[in-house]
């Protein structure tokens, strides 16, 4: 991809769905059996030890990776599988539009693997939207906030990180993008703004209406 304008990184979950009633809940006991299964503890153990990686690391995958070795692949299929995908999805259906409003590129940048954030895109009916999908998969899994994911995303559609701004719910995922020189929106309830969050907005559907805050 080559472009002169503006290019949109969208963070998924929690930045353009509401993954906290039902998704994260789901996933997090998922990633709980796996842990305990892969290092023979308990529920309570295994749950801590999920904590322990996703803090230190910014992915619980990275510390089973690093620890356990751990095959991505395997992990992140039998963490993201559900049910009733389309019922735990929780979004705006003005989403289409605000999208729509938006001038330049858009690409889904996640953590998450592309069969899921395939997926939430179809149910939410955005997926047209956006003009590719940078999953866990295409970083060579070095997730968020690690800078490695943000050079290959870079690298492989030939960006210029000044023309980016990600939207994001991850404070320290922005902080990675603003040192590369992109401009970054918050999606936070927070009432405290970090010196490298250039707007901060309660909603992805205000964007449309406060672009004039990104210059």
């Amino acid at each position: 991809m080559r472009t002169n304008g503006r290019v949109w990184l969208f963070d998924l979950d929690n930045t353009l769905h509401d993954a906290d009633p039902h998704i994260f809940p789901h996933i997090n006991r998922a990633m709980t059996a796996y842990v305990a299964q892969q290092a023979g503890l308990d529920e309570v153990e295994a749950s801590a030890l999920r904590e322990t990686y996703w803090r230190r690391y910014g992915a619980t995958l990275l510390g089973l990776m690093r620890h356990h070795g751990t095959d991505p692949r395997h992990f992140l299929h039998h963490t993201h599988q559900f049910d009733d995908l389309p019922g735990m999805v929780v979004h705006e259906p003005a989403l289409r539009r605000v999208l729509r409003r938006l001038p330049g590129e858009k690409i889904v940048f996640s953590n998450a693997p592309r069969h899921y954030a395939e997926a939430v895109l179809d149910i939410m009916g955005v997926r047209q939207a956006f003009d590719a999908i940078c999953s866990i998969e295409s970083m060579h899994f070095r997730p968020k906030p690690e800078v490695q994911g943000f050079l290959r995303l870079l690298r492989e559609h030939r960006l210029d990180a000044t023309r980016c701004i990600l939207v994001e719910d991850s404070a320290m995922n922005l902080k990675t993008a603003k040192r590369l020189g992109m401009r970054t929106v918050w999606i936070s309830r927070e009432a405290r703004c970090p010196a490298w969050v250039d707007l901060r907005l309660k909603s992805v559907l205000e964007l449309p209406r406060r672009l004039g805050a990104l210059g």
